[in-house]
């Protein structure tokens, strides 16, 4: 079965995201910025075993899910303490508004041949939908059921 893909070193060269979303809710397609956000702390977090990031968020806003960091948008006041906190500056501000629709992978809108939206209108090739692995000698990590993503992931030495 096909999986929505981004690779993150194309993904990241872009200024500003050009790419359209079908889902009626996402009208300024604020899915694809969750897709990429939730990316990006699968494969950048350094997976502190304090966890200071966590300890730090008065409402309980972050957690480690399977080892992967997890922002709950809706408890996030934005007062970027995990940000302070982080002691390798890898936790992003918060770039989202307050109410955020998540992405639905656009499950019963498309099928193995026609592929979402966000793929066929991205400028840079950095979505793809198609069938992967999680692969880390290729540096293809498996993010949730339907996200996997291409990058250089830092590992503890």
């Amino acid at each position: 079965m096909k999986k929505l893909f981004i690779d993150q070193e194309k993904c990241d060269k872009c200024e500003k995201c050009a790419v359209s979303c079908s889902y009626f809710y996402h009208p300024d397609n604020i899915g694809i910025t969750a897709l990429r956000e939730m990316a990006k702390y699968a494969i950048f977090c350094r997976k502190c075993e304090l966890g200071t990031c966590v300890q730090s968020c008065p409402q309980e806003a972050l957690e480690k899910v399977d080892g992967r960091l997890k922002r709950y948008n809706l408890r996030c006041i934005s007062c970027k303490s995990c940000n302070i906190a982080c002691p390798f500056g890898t936790i992003l501000p918060e770039l989202l508004p307050f109410m955020i629709d998540q992405c639905d992978y656009c499950q019963g809108r498309c099928n193995d041949t026609t592929p979402p939206l966000c793929v066929s209108s991205c400028t840079c090739g950095a979505l793809e939908f198609k069938e992967v692995e999680e692969d880390k000698t290729k540096h293809i990590y498996k993010v949730n059921e339907n996200l996997y993503v291409h990058s250089v992931q830092w590992e503890r030495i």
